[in-house]
């Protein structure tokens, strides 16, 4: 009896997940694949497994994964806000879709078991260094998300993986690794879902080889020239802004 019930629920979790990979539209015809990670997550696929091929969090159901990825719900388009805070940041806009996508599949009242809320995952002591008063409001939590992320690439000299292992176990463990990811299942298969889907080498770091902010003071603009050598951003010169002609 107990097998049965097991074999009942299991599914029961694989119908209501292709109706989620699928859109609704799973029909009689549909071959589903389905199989364990590394971390015990299962996850449901139309495409049989591969070397290459990484889950995706799937919208209100934390325990299963999908390899398709989830789109906003209908009304809810979060580009502007994601590009608006990224370019302020001088965070890629791929990278923050892409950590939105595995921590919540674009689902603003996602909540863990371990209590980190909303779109970009914050937990409660993050939000409230970050002045969110609202975790759930899609603008706070990626504004408060971003600057999060910015931190910690700013942290780990502008190494997006580092950053993001930080993002998924925190900058504490990264250091006591030396400043290596961390050797945990939970964050390699973090990191992979990321990689997926933000579509480029995460260890690039910045997407420029060479990138310039800008701090103002003084009345005039000083710039910063940045050098990327394998992942890590290194400061070259430094020069203040040259005077109008005319």
């Amino acid at each position: 009896m107990t097998r049965l019930l097991g074999l009942l629920a299991l599914k029961t979790v694989v119908a209501v997940t292709v109706a989620l990979v699928l859109g609704g539209s799973a029909t009689a015809h549909a071959q589903i694949f389905t199989w364990r990670e590394a971390d015990g997550v299962l996850v449901v696929s139309d495409t049989p497994r591969t070397p290459g091929l990484t889950a995706v969090a799937v919208r209100g159901a934390t325990a299963i994964r999908a390899t398709r990825v989830a789109r906003p719900p209908n009304g809810q388009d979060f580009s502007a806000i994601i590009l608006r805070e990224a370019t302020r940041h001088g965070v890629r806009p791929e990278l923050v879709r892409a950590v939105i996508q595995v921590e919540s599949a674009f689902d603003p009242r996602a909540r863990s078991p371990v209590g980190a809320m909303g779109l970009m995952q914050l937990m409660p002591g993050t939000a409230a260094d970050l002045r969110v008063t609202d975790p759930y409001d899609p603008e706070q939590n990626i504004r408060g998300g971003v600057t999060y992320l910015r931190g910690l690439l700013d942290r780990f000299d502008g190494n997006e993986e580092l950053a993001l292992a930080a993002y998924n176990a925190g900058p504490g463990a990264v250091a006591r690794h030396g400043n290596q990811v961390p050797p945990y299942t939970e964050t390699r298969n973090y990191l992979a879902r990321v990689r997926s889907s933000a579509g480029s080498p995460l260890a690039s770091g910045l997407a420029d080889a060479a990138r310039h902010t800008t701090i103002a003071g003084r009345g005039q603009t000083i710039y910063k020239s940045y050098e990327v050598v394998n992942g890590r951003r290194l400061l070259g010169r430094s020069a203040p802004d040259p005077a109008p002609r005319g």
